[in-house]
């Protein structure tokens, strides 16, 4: 019973995180909020709503390494799986993105979510310092559109529509009966999911005799991780490399710098020797491996996507054994 209310509540996030960022992507365009922005703001916090709303719900139930858990293990799951996957389908032409910087600044989020975890706990000073940080990469961000725009002012107007049109859920053409709807799904079963979700993994941690940190390293984390993997997989058929690659960095740097910055003022979060001792630096290692393929510019071939699954798959077998 408890493996089915786990995948119920699993559904339940994905759908209701599905729900809120249509209507709140809908309703920020219909008030005139940029689509660049939107895309920063909104698509990011609603596309991690679900592994945000299970941090907070572990921290209050009591098991915080639950959330840390899903957050290593969903970084993790996001480059070895979620590129892995789609490299089994089509290469991943790398020579034509540009995800350099953005692939930096994930690196240096990764690099100060660890040195902050050296301290043995998350607090809500640890959670001031990573927003912090995720407040300057956003800056930074549209600061760097900004002058693009500025100097392609004569295609701002096609751009725009481009942007829109390329923007997750955007429906130029949505009532507002169905924004408002999206919106109150999202809302309403965000939290109900992420309640079910949690309790289930916890009740199947005790009845196996596992921690909670393993849970959410390993079943959690690929569960939020499925419209990452989902997104990637339509990007890659539609060679569009960029988007597969800038999907995995942003979902990334919003798992360390925004949710466990968020979590952080909900409760304090422990990191158990066994994060310190292992999966941290076989998510640092993941990071660093994604950084060969971006900085040198190589394609992920059908060849490496085996070998970033079977990674994945050793890993995982590694955590439960």
């Amino acid at each position: 019973m408890d493996f089915i209310l786990a995948c119920a509540g699993l559904v339940l996030l994905l759908l209701a995180g599905d729900a809120l960022v249509r209507g709140a992507v809908n309703l920020s365009l219909r008030i005139g909020i940029p689509a660049l922005i939107v895309s920063l703001t909104v698509v990011a916090f609603g596309t991690s709503a679900p592994e945000l709303l299970i941090s907070i719900s572990a921290i209050l139930e009591g098991v915080p390494g639950l959330a840390l858990g899903n957050v290593i293990g969903s970084n993790t799951a996001n480059v070895l799986l979620v590129l892995g996957i789609p490299a089994l389908i089509t290469t991943l032409h790398v020579a034509d993105n540009s995800t350099r910087a953005s692939y930096l600044q994930m690196l240096a989020g990764t690099v100060l979510f660890i040195g902050l975890a050296c301290f043995g706990t998350f607090t809500w000073i640890s959670g001031l310092i990573l927003l912090a940080g995720l407040a300057a990469m956003l800056g930074h961000a549209v600061f760097e559109a900004r002058c693009h725009r500025r100097d392609t002012a004569a295609a701002k107007e096609a751009c725009d529509e481009d942007s829109i049109e390329d923007l997750e859920g955007a429906d130029p053409d949505l009532p507002w009966w169905k924004i408002i709807a999206f919106l109150i799904a999202g809302m309403i079963g965000l939290p109900l999911g992420a309640k079910l979700l949690v309790d289930a993994s916890t009740n199947i941690a005790e009845a196996y005799g596992v921690s909670d940190e393993i849970i959410g390293l390993t079943l959690v984390a690929i569960g939020t991780s499925l419209p990452e993997l989902a997104t990637t997989v339509m990007a890659a058929l539609r060679k569009q490399a960029d988007v597969a690659f800038g999907n995995v960095i942003g979902s990334n740097m919003f798992n360390l710098l925004g949710i466990i910055g968020v979590s952080s003022f909900v409760g304090n979060l422990p990191v158990s020797a066994e994060l310190m001792s292992f999966d941290i630096w076989i998510m640092l290692a993941a990071s660093l491996l994604l950084g060969v393929f971006v900085i040198k510019r190589i394609d992920i071939t059908r060849l490496w996507g085996f070998v970033f699954s079977g990674l994945y798959v050793a890993y995982v077998v590694s955590v439960l054994l």
